[in-house]
C-alpha cells in the first residue's frame, strides 16, 4: 500500500472546499465525515475528489476532519485530516424594504416560520446519488458575478440574518436557469424569498433561486443543466429586480461562485 502524504485543506467562511486524494493500489472508496454524513468521494483518473462547505459562521482556525479509506481486500484505514478555516470579510449593507418584510405582523411571521422549518427539513435531507457530472454554471447567461453574499443584514433598522446568497442582476423577466443536473425539491411562493425554486443535486447540495416572477418547474421534475426554471423579478423581501442564487452544501451557506470556480469533479 502506498503511503499518502498529510494533507491540509484551506478555504475560507461561506466557501466550498475541493478535496482530494491521489488514487493507489487496492483503494475502492473514500468517504469523509463532514456537517455529520459520511461524504463519498469520486474517483477521476489517478485521483479521488469530493467537495464540502464551509458556513458563513464556521469558526476560524485550526479543525480536523475524519477520512476513511476502503480497500478490495476488506480493510479501512481511518486517518484525521486538517482543515483550516480562514475569516472572511463581509460588511454590513442597510436596506429599506417594504413595512410588511422589515417588520412582520404576527400573522406573517408565523407564516415565515412554518416556511423556514419547510426549507430546513430540505436542508436536513441527504440524498445518496449524485445527479450531476458536469461544472456548475451561473443561473444567469452573461453574470460574472454577484452581490451581497455573507453581508451582515439590516432591515428598516433591523438587524437580519446574514445574506446566504449571491444577488445577480436581472430585470423582470430575464429567464433563470438551473445551474446544474438535480431534482426540484420545491417550487412555490414564500413569504421572504418569493417565488422560490429549490434543486437538490444530490450529496448535500443545494441551489436555490428566490424573487422570480415566474416559476416553470414543479416538485419532483429532475431539470437538467442550463434548462429554464422561471423568469426573474422582484417577489417577497427585495428592493428591486434580481436573482438571489445560494447553496447550500451538507448545510453550509457558500458563495455560489465558490462552487462554479472549482468545475466538475
Amino acid at each position: 500500500m502506498l503511503s499518502l502524504l498529510l494533507t491540509t485543506w484551506v478555504a475560507g467562511q461561506g466557501q466550498a472546499l475541493e478535496m482530494s486524494f491521489p488514487a493507489e493500489p487496492g483503494l475502492t472508496g473514500v468517504t469523509v465525515l463532514w456537517s455529520g454524513h459520511d461524504v463519498p468521494f469520486i474517483r477521476k483518473g489517478d485521483s479521488w475528489h469530493t467537495i464540502v462547505g464551509v458556513d458563513l459562521d464556521s469558526r476560524p482556525g485550526d479543525h480536523a476532519v475524519d477520512v476513511t479509506f476502503k480497500y478490495e481486500d476488506g480493510h479501512t484505514r481511518v486517518t484525521r485530516e486538517p482543515v483550516i478555516v480562514n475569516a472572511g470579510k463581509y460588511p454590513t449593507t442597510e436596506l429599506q424594504v417594504e413595512e410588511r418584510y422589515g417588520n412582520p405582523n404576527t400573522e406573517d411571521q408565523a407564516r415565515a416560520e412554518r416556511e423556514a422549518a419547510e426549507t430546513n427539513a430540505i436542508y436536513d435531507t441527504f440524498t445518496p446519488e449524485r445527479y450531476w457530472s458536469e461544472p456548475f454554471e451561473v443561473p444567469v447567461h452573461g453574470a460574472k458575478d454577484g452581490r451581497n453574499f455573507g453581508h451582515r443584514r439590516i432591515f428598516n433598522g433591523q438587524p437580519r440574518a446574514p445574506h446566504s446568497g449571491a444577488d445577480l442582476r436581472a430585470s423582470t423577466g430575464t429567464p433563470i436557469h438551473a445551474a446544474n443536473r438535480g431534482r426540484v425539491v420545491l417550487a412555490k411562493e414564500l413569504f421572504f424569498s418569493g417565488n422560490a425554486v429549490y434543486i437538490d443535486h444530490g450529496y448535500g447540495l443545494f441551489t436555490t433561486y428566490l424573487h422570480l416572477s415566474k416559476i416553470d418547474v414543479k416538485v419532483g421534475d429532475i431539470v437538467e443543466r442550463g434548462q429554464e426554471l422561471g423568469l426573474a423579478g422582484a417577489t417577497g423581501r427585495v428592493t428591486g429586480p434580481h436573482l438571489h442564487w445560494g447553496v447550500r452544501l451538507l448545510d453550509a451557506r457558500v458563495d455560489p461562485f465558490s462552487l462554479v470556480r472549482i468545475g466538475a469533479l
